[in-house]
């Protein structure tokens, strides 16, 4: 087949593992290929958004998460921050250098967040002001206004170099982390090698195969023995395949139901429609919160490989726990539907209020099997309580088209703090995948302002809770509720039995990628 055919070529047999147990080749074997799902649409550059959701593997960031993920340093050795909270020092490594030999230096920092800034990509970096480069080894960043959530973008954005920086690069990247560019046929794989200039220890594994599969064809490979850790929906987390074992990882990967918040009438300026006078009514939005049940989501739909979903950012310090909600309360939902005046008056089993009945569209990506089972499985859940949901699937290219006016399964997730502002932000509606469903809220918008412009984020916390809810108000399901939150998943894969990935952190959006994020030590063991 053709997978097959792709393994022989960059010279990879799918028998290894048979031929490593009989002793014929090496006992450590130093080539990879891994199946961790689709291949970047724009590319591997960093300063358009590559590596946003895990490691960019080609470019050293000047900061980095460790597996508690607190703070820790990559290239940079130290850091100052005024008291006023608008300056920000960073001093870096004098031993690091890209991967066609040239040193890296504050320079080329610079230019990667300045350009960064210019690509108006999803990388919001207007908050900076100024760059300046003070010698080779120190860079300072001058904000417009203090920022708390500043660090986070210097662990973000992978490192390029000015030197070397085209049109192509995106295509062909250099960088300075860990493994180097070798070779990527759009479409089928991406070949990567250990970089030597790495100033970090080096990789025991000297190639890496990555190969863009199917989820279905993922699995297919895993049981044909021709990868050695593939990335899988829950679905197949249970099964065995001999040689391999499954490995399920903590994530802050969530899966919700976006809102339309504001009734129909308006367009984008591309035409596309705003607003759905189903969703926008907040009796709906919190009788189908209180009627899901997210445990047995948990159990039925992700076979045990997640945990109820309650927020965006459940668990993570900046989240506020008193947020929860007693869940798979029909009878509640009932009574609040009714209470706001949603009868069944045609006794069809569907809900009306003033002539529109309590039926909408919900949306999925046509190609992910476990959104699809989610929107199927909520659709089944809310029809005791009468409200209809019919749901779709359909490409990104058709749901960007109407995700403003059509409830949508997205699914977000970060060590950020931010994403609670592209998520709610009146800042970002409609602006690229951020807050579709034009939600606004003044309250929440002036915790946001508190929470931002805090000077740390031990100070912003409270800040992030009240908008959440202050007892009065907030974006969780207490108080407007724009998004149903499911499940937080599980990431399952499925890893080759002599393969040592190390302690992995709590994974970010994004099954698949995020597991390289310490890829460098990885080992395999006799």
């Amino acid at each position: 087949m053709a997978f097959a055919l792709t393994l022989f070529v960059v010279g990879c047999a799918p028998n290894s593992a048979e031929q490593i147990q009989e002793g014929t080749v090496e006992e450590v074997k130093n080539e990879l290929v891994l199946a961790l799902g689709s291949e970047p649409d724009t590319g591997f550059d960093p300063t358009t958004g590559w590596g946003r959701y895990g490691s960019p593997l080609f470019q050293s960031t000047l900061f980095k998460r460790d597996n508690n993920l607190e703070v820790d340093y990559d290239l940079a050795t130290d850091y100052e921050l005024s008291s006023d909270g608008l300056v920000w020092t960073v001093v870096i490594r004098d031993d690091a250098v890209f991967s066609d030999g040239e040193p890296l230096t504050a320079s080329d920092v610079k230019f990667t967040y300045e350009t960064a800034k210019e690509s108006g990509s999803i990388l919001d970096l207007t908050m900076i002001d100024e760059i300046r480069v003070e010698d080779d080894l120190t860079i300072q960043f001058h904000l417009v206004e203090p920022q708390s959530t500043f660090i986070h973008t210097l662990i973000s954005i992978g490192i390029v170099p000015e030197h070397a920086y085209d049109d192509d690069y995106a295509q062909s990247p250099i960088g300075s982390g860990p493994f180097v560019f070798k070779q990527w046929d759009q479409g089928q794989q991406l070949i990567v090698e250990a970089n030597p200039y790495y100033y970090g220890p080096s990789s025991e594994i000297e190639q890496i195969t990555f190969v863009f599969l199917s989820e279905d064809s993922a699995f297919a490979a895993v049981q044909a023995g021709e990868v050695d850790v593939a990335s899988v929906p829950a679905v197949f987390g249970l099964q065995e395949v001999a040689g391999m074992r499954v490995e399920s990882m903590q994530s802050v990967d969530n899966r919700g139901i976006m809102f339309p918040f504001v009734a129909r009438g308006e367009t984008t300026e591309d035409g596309y429609p705003i607003g759905n006078d189903v969703t926008s009514d907040l009796a709906i939005r919190q009788a189908i919160n209180m009627a899901v049940d997210r445990q047995a989501l948990v159990d039925g739909v992700l076979e045990g490989f997640g945990t109820p979903g309650y927020s965006v950012v459940d668990g993570l310090p900046w989240w506020n726990p008193d947020t929860m909600i007693e869940d798979g309360d029909l009878e509640g939902a009932i009574q609040l539907l009714e209470e706001n005046d949603w009868f069944d008056e045609n006794e069809d089993g569907v809900r009306e209020k003033e002539g529109l009945r309590a039926e909408f569209r919900l949306l999925y990506p046509s190609n992910d099997v476990t959104r699809q089972s989610l929107a199927l499985a909520v659709a089944d859940m809310l029809k005791p309580i009468g409200i209809q949901i019919d749901v779709e699937g359909k490409s990104w290219d058709e749901i960007i088209q109407l995700m403003h006016s059509e409830a949508v399964m997205f699914g977000w997730g970060s060590h950020d703090p931010l994403e609670m502002v592209h998520v709610y932000s009146v800042q970002y509606a409609g602006v690229d995948w951020f807050n579709p469903g034009y939600y606004a809220n003044e309250t929440v918008e002036h915790y946001f302002n508190q929470a931002l412009t805090a000077l740390t984020e031990e100070e912003a916390i409270d800040y992030w809770q009240q908008a959440q809810w202050d007892g009065k108000t907030g974006f969780s399901t207490l108080g407007d509720a724009p998004w149903a939150w499911l499940v937080n998943l599980e990431h399952v894969y499925f890893v080759h039995e002599r393969l040592d990935i190390g302690e992995q952190p709590i994974q970010p959006h994004g099954h698949g990628w995020p597991i390289t994020n310490n890829i460098a030590e990885w080992t395999w063991n006799e």
